[in-house]
C-alpha cells in the first residue's frame, strides 16, 4: 500500500537530512510529503533541534521570476530557502527509493494577507477579519495560486499537495483568536462567508441574490452579538434553509464554482510541469483537530462548506488526500468510503492519519484505523507529521502498515 510521512523543512535541518530519511526509511513509508510552502505556527515538536519551533509565512525555495513575473502576489522567502534545501532532500530521497511530494499551502498566508487585505475575505459587514485566508474569488489570488502551485511542481515532486486550495473556517483565520459571545456553528458559518466584489460578481452570474443574502447573514449575526440565543445543532442544508434562508443556501453552494474552476486551472499547471495535483480537503481535519471526536456530519457530505464540490472535483483533479483525524476507526472508514463513493473509480484517494494523540492512542488504534481506510476504498495512507509525533508513536508506523 502506498504511504508517506508528512514533514517538515526545520526537521531536515535541525536532525539532518540522512538520519531522518534512515527513520524514515525504517518505518516502512513509501516516501514524505515536504512542506514546501508553509503558514505560521507554534509546534511543540518533541524530537527536534529546538522543542517548540516558530513556523512563518513562505517558501523554501527561491521563487521562480518567469512564474511570478507581473504578479502582484509574491510568497515570502524562508530563511535558509537559497541553500536549496528541497534539493539535497530530494536527491537523498531518491537515493534511498523514497518518493518526494510538495506539501504546498495555497490560500492560507497571514503575511501576505495582512499586506494585501483586499485579497483576504470579507464577511457580511465589511469587514476583512481573516487576513490570514486569501479569497478563491480574488483574481490576484487565484494567479497567486497557479504561480505557487507551478514553482512547487518544477522542483520535481512526485505530486503537488496542496492544501488550503478552498474557502476557510471562521474558526481558522488568523493565529491568535478570541471571542467571549457565544457562536453557534451556524452562526460561525455564516460569519465567515466571503462578500467580496469578486465572490458576490460569481453568484450573481450563477442567478444568486447575493446582496439578500448578504442582509440576512448580517441580520442574523448582529442579533447573536447583540444577545439573541445563537443557533444549536450542525451546519446542514435543510437546518440552514430553515435559519437563514433559501438566498443564503444557494450563495453558499454557489462558492464551489470558484473553487472548482480554480482547483481545475491549478491542476491543469502542475500537469504542464510534468507532475500531478494531489487536492486535500480540510473539512475532516477541521472536523476533528481538536479531539479526534468530529460531529455526526461526514466529512465528503459537508466539504461544500468550505466550497468544495467533491463530486466535481472527482472529474478533475487526479488524486484526494482526505485527514480522517478520529480516534474511531469505523468513523475513519465512513469518510473513506464517502469519498470514495463520490469521486471517478480512477482517482487515487490518500487518508491522512495523526499516529498520536488526539487520535491513536496505541499501536493498535492505529493499526485498526489502517486497515479501516485500506478497507474502504483508500489506496495509500499518510501519517502527519514527523515532526510532531514523539519517535515513541512513530514507532507504530512499521506495525500499522505490515
Amino acid at each position: 500500500m502506498e504511504s508517506s510521512l508528512y514533514a517538515f523543512v526545520e526537521d531536515f535541518r535541525g536532525e539532518g537530512v540522512d538520519k531522518v530519511l534512515d527513520r524514515v526509511s525504517s518505518y516502512g513509508v513509501g516516501g514524505v510529503t515536504i512542506a514546501a510552502a508553509y503558514h505560521q505556527a507554534r509546534d511543540v515538536t518533541p524530537h527536534g533541534a529546538t522543542r517548540l519551533t516558530v513556523r512563518h509565512d513562505g517558501v523554501h525555495f527561491l521563487p521562480p521570476e518567469d512564474v511570478f513575473d507581473g504578479l502582484r502576489l509574491v510568497p515570502p522567502v524562508q530563511e535558509g530557502a537559497q541553500e536549496e534545501p528541497l534539493t539535497e532532500i530530494r536527491r537523498a530521497c531518491t537515493e534511498r527509493g523514497l518518493r518526494f511530494h510538495g506539501w504546498t499551502v495555497l490560500l492560507h498566508n497571514s503575511a501576505l494577507g495582512s499586506a494585501n487585505l483586499d485579497v483576504t475575505v470579507q464577511n457580511c459587514f465589511g469587514d476583512r477579519g481573516s487576513p490570514a485566508d486569501l479569497c478563491p474569488s480574488h483574481p490576484d489570488a487565484r494567479l497567486y495560486a497557479v504561480a505557487l502551485a507551478r514553482s512547487v511542481a518544477r522542483l520535481g515532486v512526485d505530486s503537488v499537495v496542496a492544501e488550503s486550495l478552498h474557502f476557510g473556517a471562521f474558526a481558522h483565520g488568523y493565529h491568535h483568536e478570541r471571542s467571549f459571545v457565544p457562536l453557534g456553528p451556524m452562526d460561525a458559518f455564516l460569519f465567515g462567508l466571503c462578500f467580496c466584489r469578486h465572490c458576490m460578481r460569481r453568484a450573481v452570474d450563477l442567478g444568486v441574490n447575493g446582496e439578500v443574502a448578504r442582509e440576512e447573514c448580517a441580520r442574523i449575526v448582529a442579533g447573536v452579538l447583540g444577545g439573541d440565543p445563537p443557533a444549536q445543532g450542525e451546519v446542514t442544508r435543510a437546518a440552514l434553509t430553515a435559519y437563514a434562508g433559501p438566498e443564503v443556501v444557494a450563495y453558499a453552494r454557489a462558492r464551489s464554482e470558484s473553487v472548482t474552476s480554480l482547483v481545475a486551472e491549478v491542476s491543469a499547471a502542475v500537469t504542464d510541469e510534468g507532475s500531478k495535483l494531489t487536492f486535500v480537503d480540510a473539512t475532516g481535519a477541521l472536523k476533528g483537530h481538536a479531539d479526534g471526536l468530529p460531529s455526526a456530519g461526514l466529512a465528503a457530505h459537508d466539504a461544500w462548506q468550505i466550497g468544495v464540490d467533491v463530486v466535481a472535483l472527482g472529474d478533475l483533479v487526479p488524486s484526494f488526500a482526505v485527514p480522517a483525524y478520529a480516534r474511531d476507526a469505523a468513523r475513519v472508514a465512513d469518510d473513506i468510503g464517502a469519498y470514495q463513493r463520490s469521486i471517478s473509480n480512477d482517482r487515487e484517494l490518500r487518508a491522512v492519519l495523526r499516529p498520536g494523540v488526539p487520535d491513536s492512542d496505541s499501536a493498535d488504534r492505529l493499526a485498526a484505523k489502517v486497515r479501516a481506510a485500506r478497507a474502504a476504498g483508500a489506496q495509500a495512507v499518510d501519517f502527519h507529521a514527523y515532526g510532531l509525533a514523539s519517535l515513541e508513536v512513530l514507532d507504530h508506523i512499521p506495525a500499522a502498515l505490515a
